[in-house]
């Protein structure tokens, strides 16, 4: 199996900011985490980084050509990015949004998922180990 990890805006600056919502575990340190999960599964997972919703939505489109699946970071797209809401909902592979932090217990604008309606589940709040969860929830898929 071969799946697609897409980590969107700042999600980088895990293990610089805040810190005392997303943990003291740089981001380069939890995607290692990612990859041994996934090759421990027999998963290839590849990751990706980027802060622009364009190029998001673009992987996301082309991601039905090479991908089974798709975990998604979207960031503080998550609020707002009806493009990446209607790129998931327009291509047939199962989608698992994640979270770092439990986003219904924050701030009211971070309630709301635009994202949520069109994946296939949502793992939000137990820190870096919500990745862990959304790689070992693939094999379900």
């Amino acid at each position: 199996m071969k799946a697609l990890l897409i980590n969107g805006p700042n999600i980088n600056l895990i293990g610089k900011r805040e810190k005392d919502i997303y943990g003291e575990f740089d981001y380069k340190s939890i995607m290692n985490k990612c990859k041994n999960e996934a090759e421990r599964l027999g998963i290839e997972l590849d990751i990706i980084q980027s802060n622009s919703e364009g190029e998001i939505v673009d992987l996301i489109q082309k991601a039905d050509d090479e991908y089974k699946s798709i975990i998604i970071n979207p960031g503080g797209l998550t609020h707002y990015s009806i493009a990446v809401r209607d790129a998931i909902a327009a291509i047939s592979l199962p989608v698992i949004e994640v979270h770092i932090s439990n986003i219904y217990s924050r701030e009211k604008f971070r309630q709301k998922s635009v994202i949520s309606p069109v994946v296939k589940g949502q793992i939000a709040g137990f820190g870096w180990k919500s990745y862990i969860i959304a790689i070992n929830a693939l094999q379900y898929l």
